[in-house]
């Protein structure tokens, strides 16, 4: 039986969710699994100026707005739930802090299903910029990320697994094996070793074995220390190979008033075109 049981959607305003609602049906058939779907969006309060909120008039017109913005996202969702398939519970986070609140719920799930922020659309204010990183962080839960642009036909199908033998992708690498155990193909990329060639060699068979002993055949790649940035080359090689997930470590830290992430992290947040698997 499949450990991902609990699959938790994040929903907000944006056309997107329905892209992200197919994916998280799709998970949930193939690990049969429930899905719960919470609409968390930032107050429009957050942003008003203090004066204002204490209007009767201003305060009308921001819970409009606040209406309007459920209405959207429950029409989209209510357009994306039904059909064959595992049914999608709605829940509501209300006015509390949307990373606070997935974070919370996020403890009793096995899988989140989140979206790429996408920038200078309307519905980019639903949430904060950093809002995937910081849940994950947060949470201590993997995510996985749906891109904000482009079809996502299948999940899974071929997964690729960015590796180099730290606790982010180690833990990646766990969060992974229910997908990698159904997956067609599985590959996996090291790179930047410094612990010299002989190393690196064991330890390449040292995953190698562990794989296998769950039932998994990889196909190893060693990216050496070609020219690019390690994102940018992680993206290039998604593409080349043609794979369906990207499986990574989201590495950085967290503080009460800043997040400070690793540059491939970074990079792959900013331009991924296939779902990617993150887990801290």
């Amino acid at each position: 039986m499949s450990p991902i049981r609990q699959i938790l959607l994040h929903l907000d305003s944006s056309p997107r969710c329905a892209v992200r609602l197919q994916v998280a049906r799709q998970l949930a058939i193939a690990h049969q699994a429930r899905i719960t779907g919470l609409f968390a969006v930032t107050s429009s309060f957050v942003e008003m100026p203090f004066a204002a909120a204490e209007s009767s008039q201003a305060g009308a017109f921001v819970l409009k707005l606040d209406a309007d913005r459920r209405d959207r996202a429950r029409a989209t969702f209510d357009r994306s739930a039904h059909g064959p398939g595992p049914q999608v519970e709605w829940r509501d986070l209300g006015t509390a802090p949307p990373v606070w609140g997935v974070a919370q719920a996020a403890f009793c799930a096995d899988l989140l299903v989140l979206g790429q922020h996408e920038p200078g659309v309307p519905s980019a204010r639903d949430v904060p910029a950093d809002f995937v990183e910081s849940v994950v962080i947060d949470s201590g839960k993997p995510a996985l990320v749906v891109p904000y642009a482009g079809d996502v036909a299948t999940v899974g199908q071929n997964v690729l697994v960015a590796w180099n033998s730290s606790r982010e992708s180690a833990r990646a690498l766990t969060a992974a094996l229910p997908l990698l155990a159904q997956a067609k193909q599985v590959h996996v990329v090291s790179w930047n070793d410094p612990q010299g060639a002989a190393q690196a060699s064991a330890d390449r068979a040292q995953l190698e074995q562990y794989l296998a002993s769950h039932g998994i055949a990889a196909t190893l790649h060693w990216y050496g220390d070609g020219p690019g940035q390690p994102g940018e080359r992680l993206l290039s090689l998604t593409t080349d190979l043609g794979s369906d997930v990207l499986v990574m470590g989201c590495y950085g830290h967290s503080r009460a008033r800043e997040l400070v992430l690793g540059g491939t992290t970074r990079t792959v947040l900013r331009s991924m075109t296939v779902p990617v698997l993150l887990a801290h």
